[in-house]
């Protein structure tokens, strides 16, 4: 694939992942040996976090975080076509006490830098992954930025960590990746675990499709599409504004 937009400035981004959670009243099942959030109101979820349990190598199967591995996705966003770049990177942060492994995700809207974020995940024991918060920027034409709506870092004025992806994804169980109240409440659950993915990257027998959605947009309704060993391999919107994004390469 030709790049149509520049790539040479782009900072790394921060993708952290953890897990073993709990819900306020302590509620909780396992999963793979560690407790993990039952669903419930948002202002009631304060899981439990051990910072011992979590750490920056993110190496669940569905979701690999390997530094220096950059994925591009191609597609239609906000009506223009989109190009995104997504980098776990070397680099770490602590948040709410755990090390967090730190993505890179630069997104490009007919050839302008639109907006750059960086994500923060670890892994608990088990590999379960948690998202522990994102600093995110939307750029005007010039570059500028304009925005940090959606922002946010465990552990700072009421955020809280969400599980990310199960180690051993349950169908039908809903989970929040992120809490905080008004700016971050993205929720999923796994709803296939034998999809069948053709992408412009290759045939993926196997995959893991799963259903986003979250209270802050009532009406959007995204599917995720995954495969072992790669991660994400398509994000598309089944409700709301046309969304798609397609892996088109992977780069070591």
């Amino acid at each position: 694939m030709r790049l149509k937009c520049p790539i040479a400035g782009i900072l790394p981004a921060a993708v952290l992942l953890a897990c073993v959670g709990a819900s306020a009243a302590g509620s909780a099942t396992a999963t793979s040996g560690c407790p993990l959030p039952v669903f419930g109101p948002g202002v009631a979820y304060h899981p439990q976090i051990p910072p011992s349990e979590f750490g920056p190598n993110v190496d669940n199967p569905w979701f690999p975080l390997t530094p220096g591995r950059t994925l591009l996705y191609s597609g239609v966003k906000d009506g223009k076509h989109a190009l995104d770049l997504v980098v776990p990177t070397s680099r770490t942060k602590v948040i709410d006490g755990v090390t967090t492994r730190v993505v890179a995700d630069r997104l490009y809207l007919n050839g302008r830098p639109a907006e750059r974020t960086s994500d923060y995940y670890a892994q608990d024991r088990c590999g379960n992954v948690w998202y522990f918060g994102e600093d995110t920027a939307e750029l005007d034409r010039r570059g500028k930025v304009r925005s940090t709506e959606g922002s946010f870092h465990a552990g700072e004025r009421g955020a809280q960590p969400g599980v990310f992806m199960q180690a051993q994804p349950e169908l039908r169980r809903r989970f929040r990746q992120e809490w905080y109240q008004g700016h971050a409440e993205d929720t999923f659950r796994a709803i296939d675990l034998s999809a069948s993915a053709t992408e412009p990257s290759g045939r993926f027998p196997g995959a893991l499709r799963t259903e986003e959605s979250t209270a802050l947009e009532p009406k959007v309704l995204d599917n995720k599409l995954y495969a072992k060993g790669i991660g994400e391999l398509e994000e598309r919107a089944v409700k709301g504004p046309r969304e798609q994004l397609r892996l088109v390469e992977i780069i070591e």
